[in-house]
């Protein structure tokens, strides 16, 4: 486990083969509870290859000095992300 927020990750490797693949983050919020979302890729071992970008909200609350994760939501598709960005620049002054 993490002990400061910008060291966590959602990188996955298992027998060498990286099958969780981080591509970037940003931290919402940061503190004793703590906000990331992340782009990454999962590794398709039928194909032998990366998969789509895929996207993960997750949230993290910091005990004994260790951040554990509390909290998922994974978007589903390129398309819901697209929708949940429609909404909140609808319910958003930008």
């Amino acid at each position: 486990m993490a002990s400061d927020v910008n060291e966590i990750t959602i990188s996955y490797e298992e027998d060498g083969v990286i099958i969780v693949k981080e591509l970037d983050k940003i931290i919402l919020s940061k503190g004793a509870w703590s906000t990331i979302i992340f782009n990454y890729q999962d590794w398709n071992r039928t194909k032998n290859e990366y998969g789509p970008e895929r996207f993960t909200i997750r949230r993290y609350r910091k005990l004994n000095g260790e951040y554990r994760q509390q909290s998922k939501f994974n978007i589903s598709s390129a398309d819901q992300a697209l929708k949940i960005i429609t909404a909140l620049q609808k319910w958003v002054n930008v």
